[in-house]
């Protein structure tokens, strides 16, 4: 938690960039994060978890894995930066996940996400600390650790050094002309 907040106060203090929001959900055996914040932010804080992940067995997070970086969102899930630990996540039925594609289970992340910030967003005015009510207010809300391990093993999501890889390199559309055999004359020497 003070590793997390120290990366946000750096990246606000070094290049005035949007403040982060979010939830950090600290499970027994993972950590589950939503960042949200402008592009050159998340930048800096994967390429932060990037550096993390090469520092070998000694780092402080290993196995780190990106799920999803969405651009121009119009409003933020969550007011705050929120901190919560699931103490006991609710489960999912035996081999529920394994039955379905990862595009589902993300969607189903996703959605769960969506239904904890508007929970949040309700008992924000009702509480005085809403990070301790978040997994005692809404258990059923929390992203079960069996769908956390599922996608952390799911080929589709990326290390945040191949995230940076995919995201850095330039895309090379195939042309039309260069999908055509024979090549046409005017192209060939």
């Amino acid at each position: 938690m003070c590793y997390h907040r120290g990366l946000f106060e750096n990246a606000l203090e070094d290049h005035s960039r949007e403040q982060v929001s979010g939830l950090l959900l600290l499970y027994s055996s993972c950590i589950f994060h939503v960042v949200e914040s402008c592009s050159s932010t998340i930048h800096l804080i994967i390429q932060d978890l990037a550096s993390l992940q090469n520092q070998g067995h000694g780092a402080l997070l290993q196995e780190i894995k990106v799920l999803v970086v969405a651009h121009n969102i119009p409003t933020r899930l969550f007011p705050d930066w929120y901190v919560a630990t699931a103490t006991s996540p609710m489960t999912c039925p035996q081999g529920s996940t394994q039955l379905q594609s990862t595009a589902e289970v993300v969607a189903e992340c996703l959605t769960l996400l969506l239904k904890l910030a508007a929970h949040i967003q309700s008992s924000e005015d009702d509480s005085e600390d809403t990070n301790e009510s978040i997994h005692t207010l809404a258990p059923e809300l929390l992203i079960p650790a069996e769908t956390i391990n599922y996608l952390y093993n799911a080929e589709e999501c990326a290390s945040p050094e191949d995230f940076l890889r995919i995201y850095l390199s330039p895309s090379q559309p195939a042309l039309d002309s260069e999908t055509v055999w024979p090549v046409p004359s005017h192209l060939s020497p």
